[in-house]
């Protein structure tokens, strides 16, 4: 059985079949023209160049196209490359399809929905409840099909239900340990703090940003749909409000994409089970992909930090 891309060593040779997760055309500085292509399967991703592309290759080699490539695994900018030798596109007899080059969520749909479903049924404030459930209702596909990013974190199918649920247990766990938290009130957060993403992002497989999301962005689309939930549910209050300001500002800050700061305390809180999961979900992955006494590649949205995995074993 072919290994996955990630894999791969710098100076081994791939033949394989890979997913075109983008695709995008340059001109090289001796004026020829080049595509700039990331290639994923289910381990991972890894950028490519093919130099002299033509107009034809620029219409075959699109993002969400199945391809097979043969090429030496090299390193630019710290970063694995992969230098193309030939590529062409898949062919019926070749027998894959798309899905088996897509990365999953370690856990299956229906536990992450049941996760999702026993904590809005736990929630005591009809308001915050009728909101949650309305949300999860409305979009429970693409809630179960989604990733959570492009790129970073939980960047695969289904990414975005394993990140909510992920960050449920920890809440779950911050409760135990501060009883004064309003457990409804961060459960919700945590549920709706993403849930823009459906509209953000273009599909499941191979997301891109959709107009919308280029535009306005997750955030302001998803405090304009609590708005206008609460208003065809009849519910007014305090919690529509606290909500919205929930999801506003849950990225903490304005450079980071916040319009507000968190002013809550469970907005604060919302905010640091944020980062924890997303930041840990980076470097589990990273750190998979390397040997003990080894270090990562850069981590892009950690400040392009390489982590050692220490040599001793977790006794």
């Amino acid at each position: 059985m072919k290994k996955g891309i990630s894999n791969y060593q710098i100076g081994e040779t791939f033949d394989h079949f890979l997913l075109i997760k983008t695709a995008s055309k340059g001109v090289a500085s001796n004026g020829k023209p080049f595509l700039s292509l990331m290639l994923k399967d289910t381990t991972g991703e890894i950028d490519a160049k093919l130099w002299e592309a033509t107009p034809e290759d620029e219409g075959v080699f699109s993002q969400g196209e199945l391809v097979k490539v043969t090429g030496e695994v090299g390193q630019f900018r710290n970063r694995p490359q992969l230098k193309i030798q030939s590529i062409r596109p898949v062919q019926a007899a070749d027998g894959v399809q798309a899905s088996d080059f897509v990365e999953k969520a370690p856990v299956k749909k229906e536990d992450l929905m049941d996760k999702i479903t026993e904590i809005i049924f736990e929630m005591k404030n009809p308001n915050i409840q009728r909101i949650t459930r309305h949300f999860v209702k409305n979009y429970q596909e693409e809630l179960l099909t989604y990733p959570a990013a492009v790129r970073n974190h939980h960047e695969y199918v289904s990414g975005l239900a394993h990140h909510i649920v992920s960050m449920l247990n920890i809440a779950q766990q911050l409760k135990n340990l501060y009883p004064e938290i309003n457990a409804d009130l961060l459960y919700a957060g945590i549920i709706l703090h993403d849930l823009g993403k459906v509209k953000e992002l273009s599909n499941s497989g191979s997301p891109s940003y959709t107009l919308e999301g280029k535009l306005i962005g997750h955030i302001p689309m998803m405090v304009e749909q609590i708005k206008s939930a609460a208003d065809d549910l009849q519910i007014e209050g305090e919690e529509v409000t606290i909500l919205q300001h929930m999801v506003l500002s849950h990225h903490g800050k304005a450079e980071w994409g916040s319009p507000k700061p968190p002013l809550v305390r469970e907005a604060a809180l919302l905010h640091h089970i944020d980062m924890i999961d997303a930041q840990m979900n980076m470097l589990n992955r990273a750190l998979r992909k390397v040997g003990p006494g080894e270090f990562t590649e850069r981590v892009y949205a950690m400040d392009q930090r390489s982590f050692y995995k220490p040599a001793f074993e977790d006794s």
